[in-house]
């Protein structure tokens, strides 16, 4: 069965640095534009494209092969791919002079290469050789770092349209020796390109990490920055069982921003699968317990005119929400509740209470509690939702929870991820009716549950 009329395979195979790859040949962004392309000229129809491991000519990367004609195109270039999109995707045509079409010293290399692979892979195993990807997770956290300093130091803003390391060291005022190997290193990692002494922000870069961008995320992305001091007494925390660092009694006004930010960015590209998943059937009064940004509040008043709904939250979280209501253009339908919710009352009369991304940060024991005044706040048959990282029995999946529950106990007193076990039975010992769990696309999941 042939879905498409073109498949394009693209190598992406990273390998250890030194040895030659697609990946290292510059693979990601042909892939990137070969994307691009096929949608700008309108073939999306027509070519389904899949990266994939070694085809075995590495060092004729980066390759692609498109079936159903076999067609090898090998050295590939960002210059060539608009010509190869039009001629071969639009026409019908493989351009000729990026095609290989010697089958046998194709196989006869391809040979070359897995004999060469194998007789490297046995060579490292016998010697006890680290893993390559191994090696590559346990150095993960360079990368991470020049990234978050870029963004602490605002580097991508500064490039602008383009920029030499002394003239980006003059804007972040740092010193140019430094700054020209932070550079190099983001372009190393694919987040800059360089022409001569000359730096530029990589589309990506551009679009999400520059001041003013229509995307622009570093706001949000700071929080992470600030998350890795707390990351580092990890070994610390294990030994203790819980957070050694200090607890922010105050956050300032930088953290609360960057914190709102990186709340409101990624609830609201989750909203709209939440709010088909939830629905707004009988429900006119809504409750969102720590609110936040509001990103939920809006997207489930967005979807029915007739809903009204209220953000509960501390006062100076209220204060960003209102302005991303007010943008929003909801200031009439969506009020707030300034509150403790460990302290204070939610208010009853509810069909629906939202529970985003609260659960993590408590003890089971405060999450019981946090549960039974919800389901005082609801109406009978009204339901109570609380999205979070929803470990599977075992606790070893999904990956990004298990990991987050070690965010949680470097950051708090007694938090963590939750299986769904674990949300199904606090639930029905307060009272509440079917807990469901849906399973929604990232890392995220619902608990749904009715009072009775």
């Amino acid at each position: 069965m042939q879905v498409a009329r073109y498949h394009a395979f693209v190598c992406t195979q990273e390998k250890p640095e030194g040895a030659p790859s697609c990946s290292a040949h510059g693979a990601g962004p042909i892939l990137e534009r070969l994307r691009a392309e096929v949608a700008a000229q309108g073939l999306a129809d027509r070519v389904q494209i899949t990266a994939c491991g070694s085809f075995g000519l590495c060092r004729w990367g980066p390759n692609m092969v498109v079936y159903p004609e076999g067609t090898w195109y090998c050295g590939l270039t960002p210059g060539d791919i608009a010509e190869l999109v039009r001629e071969h995707f639009g026409q019908g045509r493989p351009v000729a002079r990026l095609t290989r079409t010697d089958p046998e010293a194709l196989r006869a290399e391809m040979e070359a290469n897995r004999q060469h692979r194998l007789a490297f892979m046995k060579a490292q195993d016998e010697a006890g050789v680290l893993p390559f990807d191994f090696q590559r997770q346990v150095r993960g956290y360079q990368e991470s770092r020049v990234i978050l300093t870029a963004l602490e130091l605002d580097v991508f803003s500064h490039l602008g349209k383009g920029a030499t390391a002394a003239e980006v060291a003059a804007g972040i005022e740092a010193r140019p020796r430094s700054t020209e190997m932070l550079l190099n290193a983001l372009t190393a990692i694919g987040l800059l390109e360089k022409r001569e002494d000359r730096f530029r922000n990589t589309p990506l870069a551009s679009r999400y990490l520059t001041a003013g961008a229509p995307d622009d995320s570093r706001l949000g992305l700071m929080h992470t920055v600030h998350l890795w001091d707390r990351w580092s007494t990890l070994t610390e925390c294990v030994r203790a069982g819980t957070r050694v660092a200090p607890p922010r009694a105050a956050p300032d006004e930088e953290w609360r921003h960057a914190f709102i930010g990186a709340m409101h960015k990624n609830a609201s590209g989750r909203a709209g699968p939440v709010v088909r998943a939830v629905g707004t059937t009988g429900v006119r009064r809504l409750l969102d317990v720590g609110g936040g940004s509001g990103a939920y509040s809006i997207a489930f008043a967005k979807a029915d005119p007739q809903l009204e709904a209220t953000i509960f939250d501390l006062p100076p979280v209220l204060e960003l929400a209102r302005d991303y209501v007010a943008a929003a253009g909801l200031s009439g339908r969506v009020t707030f509740q300034a509150g403790d919710m460990h302290r204070d009352d939610f208010g009853s009369g509810y069909d629906l209470v939202l529970l985003f991304a609260i659960c993590h940060m408590n003890s089971p024991e405060k999450n019981r509690a946090l549960f039974a005044k919800c389901r005082r706040a609801l109406v009978p048959g009204g339901r109570l939702v609380v999205q979070d990282f929803i470990l599977e029995t075992d606790k070893t999946a999904p990956r990004t929870g298990a990991l987050f529950s070690l965010n949680m106990l470097v950051g708090t007193e007694s938090g963590a991820s939750y299986s769904r076990d674990e949300y199904f039975e606090a639930l029905t010992d307060v009272g509440f009716d079917s807990p469901q769990h849906i399973r929604l696309p990232g890392p995220t999941g619902l608990i749904v549950a009715e009072h009775s």
